[in-house]
């Protein structure tokens, strides 16, 4: 489900037993060490879809090897947040990666970058095959990145068995975790990935959340825009809650479980 200035209805959030159960199997590693800027600072970020004042004044930063959640109800502005970050929707404001202001910049020039991006509409190339998708995700064929088809294979079975099957035919499952592989094979220092488990099946959701720790283990930098609490909270090091195109709250998973409050104004139906 896209964010825009109309959504659909929202779905229920995960209940105050499973969050508690969330933050007993934490696995979310420590905030890296402090340098002098964060990998990725957003400072008043506004955007507009036409009339449409979406996002309005948002403040958010990501350090480098970084897993931030960003939280909160459909329609609120998380993937318009991600969206002017990366270039897709026009942004009024600041945002610095890796020191340099890139608002405004080409989607393709960000990319180059180092800021990946795995938007929800789970974006692939049907006519060629899985393998050749990983293989258009590759930036300078000269000098590879931490990442390589054969990694990607080995991550998901599912995946190596259609490697060389037309990337159509993949289920929703299968395409969520090709289009999130292909991102990986950039090379990126910070990726954004937006509702990856949305509409997966159970045992989906899981290698997919897998492969997000995996990611993070890596020393990639995550900003996870994402509904499902037990998967946000059991990696990240920091969360932020998006009410009506703000940011509302932000802390640690730790501190996020004591405010019910907020849970419940800006987050449970």
């Amino acid at each position: 489900m896209s964010e825009a200035s109309v959504d659909g209805s929202a779905r229920a959030i995960t209940p105050d037993a499973q969050l508690t159960a969330a933050l007993t199997t934490d696995t979310s590693r420590d905030a890296p060490a402090a340098r002098d800027e964060p990998l990725l600072v957003v400072r008043g970020l506004n955007a507009y879809y036409g009339k449409s004042h979406v996002l309005r004044g948002v403040d958010l930063e990501v350090g480098a090897g970084e897993v931030v959640a960003l939280l909160g109800r459909n329609g609120v502005g998380r993937s318009t947040t991600v969206k002017a970050i990366m270039g897709e929707v026009p942004p009024v404001g600041e945002v610095r990666f890796k020191g340099e202001s890139i608002a405004g910049k080409p989607s393709h020039e960000i990319a180059l970058a180092g800021l990946g991006y795995v938007p929800e509409n789970r974006d692939i190339f049907p006519m060629i095959t899985v393998r050749q998708n990983l293989l258009l995700g590759i930036k300078d064929t000269r000098n590879p990145g931490r990442w390589s088809v054969d990694q990607m294979l080995d991550l998901f079975p599912n995946l190596a068995a259609r490697a060389d099957t037309s990337a159509g035919v993949l289920s929703g499952g299968e395409k969520q975790m090709l289009t999130i592989c292909r991102t990986l094979m950039g090379d990126p220092e910070l990726i954004m990935i937006d509702e990856p488990t949305e509409g997966l099946a159970p045992k989906i959701v899981h290698q997919v959340g897998d492969l997000m720790a995996e990611i993070a283990r890596a020393g990639v930098a995550i900003l996870l825009v994402e509904q499902k609490l037990s998967i946000a909270l059991k990696i990240a090091a920091r969360v932020y809650v998006m009410g009506h195109g703000e940011i509302v709250y932000a802390g640690t998973p730790a501190e996020f479980a004591t405010r019910r409050d907020i849970r419940e104004e800006w987050l449970e139906v």
